[in-house]
């Protein structure tokens, strides 16, 4: 098998993910590449030398400019804050090699613009990390919904809800700080791409942005939190339906509050990310005294869970969205052809959050996603 040298930039939460994603992808999936863990980059070379040992790359870089320019590197996965996104992609994808982002796809719209502009100039793979819509139970209502198993789609709503800073009283940190780590920067961009993937495209919507924790503790006293608690939206999409979407970091006891509801003409579907291994299912069919919601187990009939375990009701979890992720990108690095969600569908997700930002700054407004 024709080996890739991998260079992740970043090793804390997610890096760590990426890095037991990759040593584990070609056994799981039997890829026809096989991920090599070349370099690993990060804060420092201290930080980087250590998780260089903790996860088995070969070799720890002094900063992510040398790690990029490593000829033994042949892709590259950004793990690292958004700041940080625009400037390392566009310097691997000028030297032509993949690249794979953690969402969002930078700090800000212009920077998720830049960067699509230099991944099609570039011809390479590239690909956005929504790992969340890869379960095996939400690309399973992907496809029913694909397939009209539940009639014409009238209605949707997402939540991305956590309490991380439901507490008050918790200090202050990097994620009080800069609209790019509030909740519409953060938590929004996951469920605002399982509506895309679901629903197409958002057409106009009209939004609500608050700080309900307007100051947290910070070493010199009480500080001021420069962005969002959370967040809402109404929404019209292109495809005619309408929809709600709500996204909290201060939401009281959720912890893993990705949900989503779909009602259509003859169906609807229902899943919450903390019960990840199930949907439920209702048809509008047969006698009325027998219809309601079922509860459907994923297994091995779903998508991509037969890799993982032969047994229904098993389950699957977070580090094997990852691994998801990483197939995919490998196959879109040894075919040469896109592979969703790709740099322009990370962009596509930026458009809404930055319509939501347009239309609570104008009062709630119903503005086009379009500008």
């Amino acid at each position: 098998m024709p080996e890739i040298g991998i260079g992740l930039i970043g090793g804390g939460y997610m890096g760590k993910s990426h890095a037991v994603a990759y040593a584990a992808v070609g056994a799981v999936f039997d890829t026809p590449l096989r991920p090599r863990l070349e370099m690993i980059a990060a804060g420092s070379p201290a930080s980087a030398e250590r998780y260089r040992a903790a996860f088995g790359f070969h070799r720890a870089a002094r900063d992510w400019h040398e790690l990029v320019a490593d000829p033994r590197v042949e892709a590259v996965v950004i793990a690292t804050p958004q700041a940080l996104h625009r400037e390392i992609a566009e310097a691997a994808l000028a030297l032509g090699k993949p690249v794979f982002c953690e969402k969002p796809l930078g700090a800000a719209l212009a920077d998720a613009r830049a960067m699509v502009a230099a991944a099609e100039a570039a011809g390479v793979a590239n690909m956005t990390g929504f790992n969340y819509v890869r379960t095996p139970a939400t690309q399973f209502a992907r496809q029913l919904i694909a397939d009209g198993a539940i009639g014409q789609v009238t209605w949707f709503r997402g939540e991305h809800t956590e309490d991380f800073l439901a507490d008050p009283s918790l200090p202050s940190n990097w994620r009080t700080k800069g609209m790019a780590n509030g909740t519409l920067g953060d938590l929004a961009p996951h469920m605002i791409n399982c509506a895309l993937a679901l629903m197409g495209p958002v057409a106009s919507l009209s939004a609500m942005v608050e700080t309900v924790h307007a100051t947290r503790q910070g070493e010199q006293g009480p500080e001021a939190v420069t962005n969002d608690d959370h967040t809402q939206f109404m929404c019209r999409f292109s495809g005619g339906a309408i929809g709600h979407l709500y996204f909290s970091r201060i939401a009281t006891g959720r912890k893993m509050g990705y949900a989503y509801e779909i009602t259509g003409t003859t169906g609807a579907i229902r899943f919450d990310q903390e019960d990840q291994n199930a949907i439920w299912l209702y048809r509008a069919e047969g006698p009325e005294a027998e219809r309601g919601f079922r509860k459907i187990l994923t297994g091995p009939a779903h998508p991509d869970y037969r890799n993982f375990c032969v047994g229904p009701g098993h389950g699957t979890g977070f580090q094997d969205q990852i691994i998801i992720e990483a197939r995919d990108f490998l196959a879109a690095i040894h075919g040469g052809r896109p592979v969703w969600p790709t740099f322009r569908d990370g962009l596509a997700v930026w458009e809404v959050a930055d319509a939501a930002a347009r239309s609570a700054a104008a009062g709630g407004t119903w503005v086009s996603v379009a500008g």
